[in-house]
Formats: structure tokens, C-alpha cells, sequence
């Protein structure tokens, strides 16, 4: 199967209009790089096969660097999260709970502060156009069944903790991320999609992390940040995006690229 990576945004499952200068390519040589670094912890979905043997000479130069040709995969209806430090949304119910996807955690705990041991935290594929919705662990049973349940959660978090920590020697905390996971024609788990880009994880500079305060980040954070401020209901149609903060991701996104990559 062809994947091509678009320079489209997608934000709380919206997918706008506007570009994100040469998204596509940077999240597709991240990704790859983040396939061939964990194939020791599970296989993934890339292929030998190159653009310029199921493509035309001017359909492989045009998609160089943003396509690649993948193994056909069983999609698993379910995303992988895994969280090691509190942001985001964890951070907002766990000011109105205490917990994190039902999971208790110790009392004041301050924004940003890394998890005594990183959360699986699965939630549901939502259909194009719908909200991701989180699930327990049961859940996942009743829809993957308890055997490749166990097998997914046991491989997320090993991933995080590999990813997490190579990417500690670059200077970059993953804060949190999601993976997807496809059957293949002999029913074994494998990894697909994309991986560990700015798009699926949140990641932060570790040069000035500090706890308790919002930390920067190289993702696109910056645009869901933006669009809080918008009275729209995160739902379509997408709101208009100021140039200047779309150029401002993309330079994060070459950031982090330069940073793993090199």
C-alpha cells in the first residue's frame, strides 16, 4: 500500500486546509527513523519496495521524501497512548479527579511533572469526523480480545520507554505519544502508521523543562494552544490558522527532525 504524508494539519480531528510548510516530508523521515530504530521491539509496517517501482518517473520524484510503500495491515481500532508526564488533557482531569483515565495518582502533583512510571491509557479510532473517546483496558479486551489486549499495551509502553530515553540523549523529553497497530496476513502484531512524530507525541526541550511550568514544545502545540482561544467548537469547519504560527510549527518540526535525526 502507497501512504503519502500531506502538509495538511490535523487538530482536535479536524483536518484544515492550510499547509504546514513541508510537514510531510519531515514527519516521514522522522517516522522512518523511529520504524528502524524499535523493529528489535516489534515489526513494523515498512517495506524493500521503492516509490520508483510501483511509480512512474514523475510520480516518484513529485512524492520523494512524503510516500513510502508499506505492508497491507489489519487495522486495530484502537490508539495506544502512552503518557509519562502530566499535560494536557491528563493534567485537566486530574485537577477535577485526582486520576488520569480513571487511574488515581499521588496528590499534588504539578503541571508537567513526570509520572512515577509512564500510563497506558488506550482510546477508541473514532470514524473521520468524530472524537477519539478514552477506554479502559477491559474495553480493549472486549474489542481486541485479552490475548493481543495485553500484547499491545506490554509493546506501547516497552516503545515509550526505548523511544524516551534515546530521545533524552538528544536533549528532548517525549512527554506523551500514541501508536496504532495493524494484524498482517499471519495475524501478528504490527506497527503502523506514523511513529513517534510531532504529530502523535508531545515533545519538549529539555534544556529548559521545568515543573510546574507550561514547557515548550517542538509539535504543534503551539496551534492547539491557538485555537483554545477561538470561540469554535472543534468541529468542522476548521477556523483560519495565522501564517505566521503555521511557519512557527513547521520550524519546530525541522527542530526536533535535526535533533533525533542527526
Amino acid at each position: 500500500m502507497l501512504i503519502v504524508t500531506t502538509d495538511r494539519l490535523s487538530a482536535f480531528d479536524v483536518v484544515f486546509d492550510q499547509p504546514i510548510p513541508d510537514k510531510g516530508k519531515i514527519l516521514t523521515s522522522i517516522a522512518n527513523y523511529w520504524f528502524n530504530k524499535t523493529d528489535h521491539i516489534i515489526q513494523n509496517h515498512l517495506s524493500n519496495i521503492g516509490l520508483e517501482d510501483v511509480l512512474s518517473k514523475e510520480e516518484a520524484e513529485a512524492l520523494h521524501g512524503r510516500a513510502i510503500v508499506v505492508k497491507k495491515l489489519k487495522p486495530i481500532a484502537i490508539e495506544a497512548v502512552v503518557r509519562g508526564y502530566l499535560i494536557g488533557s491528563g493534567w485537566k482531569e486530574y485537577n477535577s479527579t485526582g486520576s488520569v483515565c480513571g487511574i488515581s495518582l499521588p496528590p499534588q502533583m504539578r503541571l508537567a511533572e513526570k509520572l512515577e512510571s509512564p500510563l497506558y491509557t488506550p482510546s477508541s479510532k473514532a470514524a473521520v469526523g468524530e472524537h477519539d473517546a478514552n477506554i479502559s483496558f477491559n474495553e480493549t479486551e472486549n474489542i481486541v480480545g485479552s490475548k493481543i489486549a495485553t500484547q499491545i499495551k506490554k509493546i506501547s509502553l516497552s516503545l515509550y520507554n526505548f523511544a524516551a530515553e534515546h530521545a533524552l540523549n538528544c536533549g528532548i523529553i517525549i512527554a506523551d505519544t500514541k501508536f496504532e497497530f495493524g494484524l498482517d496476513s499471519e495475524n501478528r502484531l504490527t506497527l503502523m502508521d506514523e511513529v513517534l512524530t510531532p504529530d502523535s507525541s508531545r515533545f519538549w526541550p529539555l534544556a529548559d523543562y521545568t515543573p510546574g511550568i507550561s514547557p515548550n514544545s517542538f509539535d504543534k502545540q503551539i496551534i492547539r494552544d491557538y485555537l483554545e482561544t477561538l470561540d469554535w467548537n472543534k468541529t468542522p469547519p476548521a477556523p483560519i490558522i495565522p501564517n505566521e504560527i503555521m511557519i512557527q510549527t513547521a520550524d519546530k518540526y525541522r527542530n526536533v527532525q535535526t535533533m533525533l535525526c542527526n
